[in-house]
């Protein structure tokens, strides 16, 4: 009986499964699957895979869906920001934290507290990214409606 285009398929298809699993080496793979295109009749296909013991269940051939996975980052990326914007804002936040324990040890270690200067690196830093951000929302929301 003469072979389709769908029976070579399968049978290629088997061919590269008993590759991945290291039952036959590259160039037999190819060998074979030349083979298998060149073949006419049911017979000729059969021959391919004899040695080639059948799979215990059916593999599914349907593409992979893809997971959804909670990004891991923070809440307002995904309210819509940009990336650049995150990182901004956890550059600010990162770099405020790291002021304000500095002005505290200092304030500690001397006989009175010192003048607040953190609020210079926080305050135009910060209202900054606040415009930017308000006028990325504002523009995605103009853009979507």
């Amino acid at each position: 009986m003469r072979a389709s285009d769908a029976d070579r398929e399968r049978i290629s298809a088997v061919l590269r499964d008993a590759h991945a699993e290291g039952r036959l080496p590259q160039d037999e793979l190819v060998e074979r699957i030349g083979a298998a295109f060149e073949a006419q009749t049911y017979r000729e296909l059969d021959r391919l895979v004899a040695d080639i013991p059948r799979p215990r269940r059916q593999v599914d051939r349907r593409p992979a869906q893809p997971v959804a996975a909670t990004p891991a980052v923070p809440a307002p990326a995904r309210k819509g920001l940009s990336g650049f914007l995150v990182v901004n804002w956890w550059l600010w936040g990162g770099a405020v934290a790291i002021n304000m324990v500095v002005w505290l040890l200092v304030s500690i270690g001397g006989p009175e507290p010192a003048y607040f200067w953190p609020m210079w690196v926080a305050g135009p830093w910060g209202a900054l990214l606040t415009v930017w951000t308000l006028a990325e929302q504002g523009h995605r929301r103009r853009k979507s409606g």
